[in-house]
């Protein structure tokens, strides 16, 4: 390694730390350079790679004749189109297979796992690059000893149901008696195991596995594994690189460790300014815990975890009554609870409004803060038309091209009805006769089936009419313009604190019922629309947050690739 490589190193390492996955790929690039011979100098006075391969060869015809292992078929020689990159002259590409042993694992049934007998590592038993037995399985079985592990063998993940942990790998030290491996498992014995370790978790090593994978299995055969392509240095030069990549993985542990130290910071002064926020008493407390979360925005909103809490505090402050200041010439809430009363009665007489089942009035054990003197706690149903949900039509009901919309769970995202994701229509015949559960433009929607409970959107006016199932349920508030605070305060959660859910912890559910008794605090109607126009101000400036953070994100990663991209074009000492 020159000494260029070495100052874009440490300079890949300041990147790193302020880069997203700047440490992993830093991590990936160490062994980058080292499977390319650039990550130590190279010593003519080593032994060369092609030495080694000869005494390698050697020693397997020692084993073979002495009946300790089998004589291995003969690997196809390796094409100038395998070869991914020039090597340093004492380096070699070999197969894997001349330089080494692999074996499949054992098999066993349920009924052999036991208390006692051998011990069986399998994927669970490789954590984070090393050796794990804490969650270790035995046999009470015979185990011949083609499956039992070495000293130095390398243990490999060769199949699993995630392409991800295929090739894992763990060196084996350590151990306290015989130990199997199982079948979906692999180990690899040669005299370069240490080294080997990391070209298995090298990037290099991931893209030829990548390639022999099948569409339907993640799995890595013997075949597979011992035709691969491994850039072999002298055993000398292997030593310095693994002494080399352990100091260096040792800095990306301390740099990970002081990014974790930073980032929690950033979560411990970002929780206590929102705690400020949420606990202040009104609009002005607001105000001075706002000023201390302006002077420090770069810092608390380098992340978006960040700002979604910010997005979670500002909707509970605007349905506490602390996002906008009161004005004492509002009508209070109360005046508009008459409103809504003599409104039901006019469409009661029209025969446009159906009284339902009285519900409880609110007690006092569901009321979790107190509220400005103009608002008022109601509950759902005292605001609403009607509030009820959907049913699933046959499927003979339904169209993909024309009808009626009909909307399930899946067409509320991102807070909005999306009726291009996966439209479905029903006929007008089966609407008509489902007129419980027609929505119009401004009924606002909640699925009540989960998880995630409480997703809500506003009905739009693309269509003059929708349908939905069962999942959903709808609100339609009496005085239309309610519609907007209705469905902020359903965004914030807060009626999740006190909701008793049915169902099972797999699929927890809110019934109609609950939805009808749901207690919302009420603000005067004015104040309602400030709330509202106050709430899409700081969206708007969570947006464009997110966006800053993306930018910034994406100019320091284009800055480590730029330094990664520099370092990888320096050749080699010889």
């Amino acid at each position: 390694m020159n000494n260029e490589t070495i100052l874009l190193l440490e300079k890949y390492f300041d990147v790193a730390f302020a880069a997203p996955d700047g440490v992993k790929k830093l991590r990936e690039l160490i062994l980058s350079l080292a499977m390319q011979g650039k990550l130590v100098p190279q010593d003519p006075s080593d032994q060369s790679a092609r030495e080694l391969l000869k005494e390698i060869e050697a020693e397997k015809s020692r084993l073979v004749k002495d009946g300790k292992i089998k004589a291995s078929k003969a690997l196809p020689e390796i094409k100038p189109d395998e070869v991914p990159y020039d090597l340093p002259k004492s380096w070699e590409w070999v197969r894997l297979g001349e330089i080494g042993e692999t074996n499949i694992g054992l098999t066993y049934a349920p009924s052999d796992i036991s208390d006692i007998g051998t011990p069986v590592l399998r994927s669970n038993n490789v954590q984070n690059g090393k050796l794990d037995l804490t969650d270790l399985k035995r046999v009470n079985k015979d185990v011949k000893e083609n499956v039992l592990v070495q000293q130095g063998d390398l243990l490999i993940c060769a199949r699993n149901g995630s392409k991800a942990l295929v090739g894992k790998t763990a060196l084996i030290t350590g151990l306290t008696e015989n130990m199997a491996f199982g079948a979906f498992m692999a180990i690899f014995r040669s005299r370069v195991n240490e080294y080997l370790l990391y070209f298995i978790n090298s990037p290099l090593f991931r893209t030829m596995i990548d390639e022999v994978n099948t569409m339907t299995i993640n799995q890595i055969t013997q075949n597979n594994l011992k035709s691969t392509i491994f850039p072999l240095p002298p055993i000398a030069e292997q030593r310095r690189i693994v002494a080399k990549i352990d100091e260096l993985m040792a800095r990306c542990d301390e740099l990970e460790k002081l990014r974790q130290v930073h980032a929690q910071k950033q979560i411990t002064v970002h929780n206590a300014a929102l705690n400020q926020l949420l606990t202040g008493k009104d609009h002005n407390d607001f105000k001075t815990s706002w000023h201390f979360i302006t002077q420090h925005f770069g810092e608390l909103y380098s992340v978006k975890a960040n700002v979604t809490e910010l997005r979670k505090a500002i909707l509970q402050l605007a349905v506490m009554g602390k996002l906008v200041p009161q004005d004492p010439n509002d009508q209070p809430a109360s005046e508009l609870l008459n409103a809504i009363e003599v409104e039901k009665e006019t469409l009661a007489k029209a025969e446009k409004f159906k009284s339902q089942k009285l519900i409880p009035p609110i007690s006092s054990e569901e009321i979790t803060y107190e509220l400005p003197k103009t608002w008022k706690w109601v509950r759902m149903d005292d605001l609403c038309l009607g509030i009820t949900s959907g049913s699933t039509p046959p499927n003979h009901i339904f169209s993909d091209t024309e009808g009626i919309p009909f909307l399930k769970v899946y067409n509320i995202r991102n807070q909005k009805v999306d009726f291009q994701y996966k439209p479905q229509f029903i006929n007008e015949e089966y609407h008509s006769k489902s007129k419980r559960s027609c929505l119009k433009a401004g009924d606002v929607i909640m699925n009540i089936v989960g998880p995630p409970l409480g997703k809500v959107a506003i009905i739009p006016d693309e269509f003059p009419e929708y349908n939905c199932n069962q999942a959903i349920v709808f609100f339609r508030p009496i005085i239309k313009s309610l519609n907007k605070y209705l469905y902020l305060y359903l965004l914030s959660g807060k009626f999740l604190d006190k909701i008793d859910l049915i169902g099972t912890a797999g699929q927890d559910n809110i019934s109609v019922t609950k939805s009808r008794t749901i207690p919302i605090p009420l603000p005067p109607l004015a104040e309602q629309h400030r709330i509202v126009a106050k709430i899409d101000q700081f969206m708007t400036l969570c947006d464009e947050l997110e966006k800053q953070i993306d930018i910034a994100n994406s100019k320091k990663t284009n800055l480590l690739n730029s330094v990664m991209t520099k370092i990888c074009q320096v050749k080699s000492d010889l």
